[in-house]
């Protein structure tokens, strides 16, 4: 993975993605970071990284990659200050900048970009992440490739053709590590009510949910069979899964849950 990257943002996921790339070998020399606020470039240094507070500075850079790791309100201007890095050289435009579809980053940069647009979720601090991809018609094949070498250095890496199932993505995977932490939080105060301590409840339910999903990830069995095989008939977990799965309520639940958070992703895609 060697390519010259210009990573605006340097935030939580900013510095995320740096941790991957420098423990993958990617040189130091070749990131050069973008961000107006000084603590960010603050820590830019502490990474080795050379930085600017806005790209006009780092004009001189010439990247294989802009990487945009904006929010989604600053992502217009930001866009703006690219132009001159873009036009020509027809460098990979990487965004993970939630929300905002190709068609709004093409508006600014113009219709022969190189776009690819990114939905990585919260674990990708840990190096634990998942993220999907989908890519403008510019993009050509070794800028896929980089792409996707990129965000495989937090985690796991899919892609969709259809940018229309990324509010799906975002409902399930983007979204998705709130509802593990919505389980976390209601299994501990289950185990509390049961007469578990507070302390040892939450290290229970935290291990165990961590524990349960790498399990599932590293079996690649289906879900469903996995919950088969640890339900005795008659016993504790069956007696818990009763309740959970009457009337088909938590599954109809979640669904719910993941239709109104893809429906909503489709409204602010459309602001």
């Amino acid at each position: 993975m060697q390519a010259r990257i210009l990573l605006i943002g340097f935030g939580n996921m900013g510095q995320a993605l740096v941790r991957g790339w420098l423990d993958h070998g990617l040189d130091a020399a070749s990131i050069h970071i973008v961000d107006p606020d000084p603590l960010a470039l603050d820590a830019a240094q502490e990474f080795g990284l050379a930085g600017s507070r806005d790209a006009a500075e780092a004009a001189g850079h010439s990247p294989d990659v802009v990487l945009l790791a904006v929010k989604p309100a600053q992502l217009i201007d930001v866009l703006r200050n690219c132009r001159p890095l873009v036009a020509g050289a027809r460098p990979l435009c990487l965004s993970i900048a939630a929300g905002k579809p190709i068609a709004s980053i093409a508006a600014e940069l113009g219709d022969d970009a190189a776009i690819v647009r990114a939905m990585p979720n919260t674990p990708a601090a840990i190096g634990r992440g998942m993220t999907v991809l989908t890519p403008s018609a510019r993009v050509d094949p070794r800028q896929r490739g980089l792409a996707e070498a990129l965000m495989s250095a937090v985690g796991d890496v899919a892609w969709v053709d259809d940018e229309r199932l990324m509010d799906a993505v975002t409902a399930v995977s983007g979204s998705g590590p709130a509802y593990v932490f919505l389980l976390i939080e209601a299994l501990t105060r289950a185990g509390v009510a049961a007469g578990l301590d507070a302390q040892l409840a939450r290290r229970l339910a935290t291990v165990t949910t961590a524990g349960a999903g790498a399990y599932a990830e590293a079996s690649g069995d289906a879900a469903a069979e996995l919950r088969r095989r640890v339900t005795s008939p008659g016993g504790t977990t069956e007696a818990a899964l009763h309740i959970l799965t009457q009337d088909d309520a938590f599954a109809a639940l979640l669904e719910r849950a993941v239709l109104a958070a893809a429906e909503r992703s489709r409204e602010l895609s459309a602001d």
